[in-house]
């Protein structure tokens, strides 16, 4: 009986192993990475009093209406980061996306004119947003307009719209391009063939999309509040720093339902819409 094949990918999936590992092992190095410490006596006692502290979670009513008022704040600080994200995304990603050059049509088309001379420094403006960190714009934003959720939505809507441009821009070339074409023959401008020609396609990508950033938006605005921009990690800041750990453990709770809240939301949007 003949003996099987072997596998012909073998050599090189276990090079590509060995290359990976040597890769990995200096980079563990670099980090300082020692699981021991979770595990030494002392550690554990240190950590088990700290735990210790968050229960039972602090529910009495002016603690819960502060509670309920910055949770209400971390939820505007999301959603109107992300409005004004929305803002600067959407002609952003119209000016950078190929879908609506002229030039692109068969036989070179029309001159694309002062759009094709916008779309490299539109493209370079949204690696720019996107770069840098949104708790880094929430620092300096602190510095220039105090503290506050006016730090936290400025923050969002700057980081936000250079993801969601680069994004939105991506979604536009992946849809089928004929109709647009056809529109362009007949004599449409840009924007008639972006309504009937691209957005019908994109709409229901682009709404999954844009539903999965507001929920990174209400959990980075949390954590943007532990540098002053408002909500419920600059709550969450001040007990910690008070060792208020009953307090804590309510504010975790309430992210976590928050967070589940959020899920299922953008699971009845997709369910819905696309």
């Amino acid at each position: 009986m003949n003996s099987l094949p072997g596998d012909p990918a073998a050599l090189p999936r276990l090079l590509l192993t060995l290359l990976a590992l040597a890769l990995l092992w200096p980079g563990l190095s670099l980090s300082e990475l020692d699981l021991t410490a979770l595990f030494r006596a002392d550690n554990a006692t240190v950590m088990g009093g700290f735990l210790a502290g968050f229960w039972p979670p602090a529910h009495d009513a002016s603690f819960l209406q502060l509670l309920w008022q910055a949770t209400l704040e971390t939820l505007a600080i999301a959603t109107a980061g992300m409005c004004l994200a929305l803002l600067i995304a959407m002609p952003c990603a119209l000016l950078a996306t190929r879908a609506l050059s002229l030039s692109a049509l068969p036989r070179g088309g029309r001159p694309a004119g002062w759009a094709v001379a916008l779309r490299w420094p539109v493209r370079g403006l949204l690696i720019v947003l996107r770069s840098v960190p949104e708790i880094v714009w929430a620092l300096l934003f602190v510095r220039a307009v105090g503290l506050g959720p006016t730090a936290g939505v400025l923050a969002i809507a700057i980081t936000y719209s250079g993801m969601l441009g680069k994004v939105y821009a991506e979604i536009f070339e992946s849809v089928d391009p004929r109709p647009t074409r056809a529109l362009f023959g007949a004599g449409s401008g840009r924007l008639a063939a972006f309504a009937y020609g691209i957005l019908p396609n994109a709409a229901s990508e682009m709404l999954s999309y844009t539903v999965y950033r507001w929920e990174c938006a209400v959990r980075a605005s949390v954590v943007m509040g532990f540098v002053g921009a408002g909500g419920l990690g600059q709550q969450m800041d001040l007990s910690l720093r008070m060792f208020a750990g009953g307090e804590v453990a309510s504010m975790l709770l309430t992210f976590l339902l928050l967070v589940l809240l959020a899920d299922r939301l953008s699971r009845l949007l997709r369910e819905r819409y696309t």
